[in-house]
């Protein structure tokens, strides 16, 4: 066998060559031509797209020419935006704004701050009723809370500021101002009056003056002066009327006289509990008077309408023991005693002077004086306990009251 690339199986030698019969051949088509296709880009290679950031709005910028605030937490301790040391402490209010008028407040600290009633109406209780026992803390803490109210410092129980302040606190100084200058013009006039009626009821008749020493002048000082009808004035003033008693036990009510401005009320009393007498007005509310206040038996002379914030029509009587009420007018008063003990009421005619008292008692001692001239504050004495003093006397026609627990003693001169 020999190799032929063309023919690479061959038959064994001697045998005839055997040729396989060869396929039909199929005739040619032909081939059908396309148009050539342009050449395209390979297709991308896909890949996953990532997610789109999330929108950061920009940081406001401040307006040109302020400092941007410090961030929360830091800067200075105590300031806006500040560093706070105790977050969790209790911060105190700011702007908060109390329910109580700052008008009411003032009317009733100027008018009847004596009693405390301005502290009554703030909440504070209990400061309130020390200012009533001690009649505005004989005068200093009246005037001290009047400052305070007409200066804004004064707030309500919570620390509030009162309302209104800014709206009417120019008007208030306004008004207060104005009556303290007419009050010290009348007081001058007042003044200027009395030593001229002096002086002309020292002058003889023919006009001229006698000078006099003072040893001769102290004693002229202590006579009443002439020509004055203390009960007439008592009347004209506060009103005549006929007097009434009644007698009771236990609590009652009690009718005051119609068409009269004060009266006085004489009391006694043999229970052992509380006593006491104050006024009604004809709508059965206080007109902030207690006459009497006391604890087992009682005896003594008090007057009403003086200071007052309506008109009395009613006396109210608290007592667990009999009782006897007698209700007299102003001009039905004693002239005024050297001594005595409790509660009393005089008629004084005297000129201006001085008066000296004494008391031994162990509770409030209170010595006023009513002449009814605008704008007088006639409270001269007003301790505790045991007293010793001289005080200026107006001039009469007035009313001297007394409140005492003790034995007293007053000199004019």
């Amino acid at each position: 066998m020999t190799d032929n690339p063309d023919n690479p199986i061959q038959p064994p030698a001697g045998e005839p060559q055997l040729t396989p019969p060869l396929p039909p051949v199929a005739p040619q088509q032909p081939t059908q031509a396309y148009p050539q296709q342009p050449l395209q880009p390979p297709a991308p290679v896909f890949q996953p797209q990532q997610p789109a950031p999330a929108y950061q709005p920009n940081p406001p910028y401040p307006p040109q020419g302020y400092a941007v605030p410090p961030a929360p937490g830091y800067g200075a301790p105590g300031a806006p935006g500040g560093y706070n040391p105790n977050p969790y402490a209790p911060q105190a209010a700011t702007g908060d704004i109390s329910n109580k008028s700052f008008v009411t407040t003032w009317l009733l600290s100027w008018l009847l701050g004596g009693f405390g009633i301005d502290r009554f109406y703030l909440g504070k209780v209990g400061t309130g009723i020390v200012k009533l026992i001690t009649f505005g803390g004989f005068g200093v803490w009246w005037l001290i809370d009047l400052i305070l109210v007409l200066t804004g410092a004064q707030r309500d129980k919570q620390g509030r500021k009162l309302n209104g302040y800014d709206a009417n606190k120019k008007v208030a100084w306004i008004v207060t101002a104005a009556v303290i200058v007419l009050s010290s013009i009348i007081s001058g006039i007042n003044a200027a009056a009395n030593i001229g009626s002096t002086i002309d009821g020292a002058g003889s008749s023919t006009g001229i003056v006698e000078v006099t020493t003072d040893d001769d002048a102290a004693p002229a000082a202590e006579k009443p002066a002439d020509g004055v009808d203390v009960q007439g004035w008592a009347d004209k003033t506060f009103g005549a009327f006929e007097p009434i008693v009644q007698t009771g036990t236990g609590d009652n009510l009690v009718t005051l006289p119609a068409g009269v401005k004060a009266g006085i009320v004489t009391a006694s009393h043999d229970g052992e509990r509380n006593f006491a007498i104050s006024v009604l007005d004809a709508s059965n509310e206080s007109t902030g008077e207690l006459l009497v206040n006391t604890i087992g038996a009682y005896a003594g002379s008090n007057v009403y309408g003086f200071n007052s914030f309506s008109e009395g029509t009613t006396l109210q009587v608290t007592a667990d023991g009999n009782w006897s009420i007698t209700i007299a007018p102003i001009s039905s008063a004693p002239s005024l005693a050297e001594a005595g003990a409790g509660d009393a009421v005089f008629l004084y005619a005297g000129p201006a002077s001085k008066l000296t008292a004494t008391h031994d008692g162990s509770r409030n001692f209170f010595v006023s004086e009513e002449t009814s001239k605008a704008f007088s504050y006639g409270l001269l004495v007003n301790e505790i306990g045991a007293y010793s003093g001289t005080v200026p006397l107006s001039a009469g026609p007035s009313v001297v009251s007394i409140g005492a627990d003790g034995n007293w003693t007053l000199a004019v001169g």
